[in-house]
């Protein structure tokens, strides 16, 4: 399907879904979800699948998130989150060049280290939230990535639970210091990692995380942002 961007004045968000339009589960979709809430602005959401987001910009090549603000389409998180406070400044999700910077560092540990794990342990479950034609795409662009087959993607997954400790470590003790990632305040750096864990908790549940986890605290606190808002989408039961 095609998805036409029309001029608006509340921004829009077109952010990946699977079969369950309620259960949005992208990290990076998170990332900008939790940017326009700390923000204060108004948005409204556009379920796409995976084969749909081809369709979302005129010339192709676009990835979610894209938001679409009074006619200016925005594609990546990160860019979307610097688009945000130049445009609307107040409520700024940086600050600084420095916290842009350290941000990116932020973004290529979590993607780099993170992220792989999640995709070992969810691919599967994510591939069950899709409807068919989107099965296809996610088993043929996942194969073909990983050049082995899902099912050997995710062998043995319960091995990999003593591993997120260690994947997670750093970021754990800096919250020995402080509440959040960014300091007093949650800001961008922690939407970035907030994001990988929201991914991991509407496709597979965070029953691998205990309760007496070191990053259980910061990932109570990030649940309790916006009256909640996140946990507005269930999490899996697997």
């Amino acid at each position: 399907p095609e998805f036409q961007l029309e001029k608006t004045m509340t921004i829009r968000l077109y952010e990946l879904v699977g079969a369950d339009h309620a259960r949005p589960f992208s990290p990076h979709c998170w990332k900008t979800r939790m940017s326009l809430l700390h923000k204060g602005l108004e948005f409204e959401t556009v379920p796409v699948p995976f084969t749909g987001v081809a369709g979302l910009l005129e010339n192709g090549g676009a990835t979610v998130p894209v938001i679409e603000d009074n006619g200016r389409k925005i594609v990546d998180s990160f860019k979307i989150a610097l688009y945000l406070d130049e445009t609307y400044p107040d409520n700024p999700l940086f600050g600084s060049s420095e916290a842009v910077a350290l941000s990116r560092f932020v973004e290529s540990w979590s993607q780099s280290r993170l992220h792989a794990w999640i995709t070992r342990w969810s691919i599967l479950d994510i591939h069950v939230m899709l409807d068919p034609e989107d099965q296809a795409y996610f088993r043929s662009s996942r194969e073909k990535r990983f050049g082995i087959p899902m099912e050997k993607i995710a062998v043995n997954r319960d091995a990999l639970r003593d591993d997120l400790k260690g994947i997670h470590a750093p970021f754990a003790i800096l919250l020995n210091h402080q509440p959040f990632i960014a300091g007093e305040t949650p800001r961008f750096a922690d939407y970035i990692v907030f994001g990988a864990f929201q991914w991991l908790r509407v496709c597979s549940g965070l029953s691998m995380i205990g309760q007496d986890a070191p990053v259980r605290p910061w990932l109570d606190r990030m649940f309790a942002l916006y009256d909640g808002a996140a946990l507005k989408t269930p999490e899996a039961r697997n």
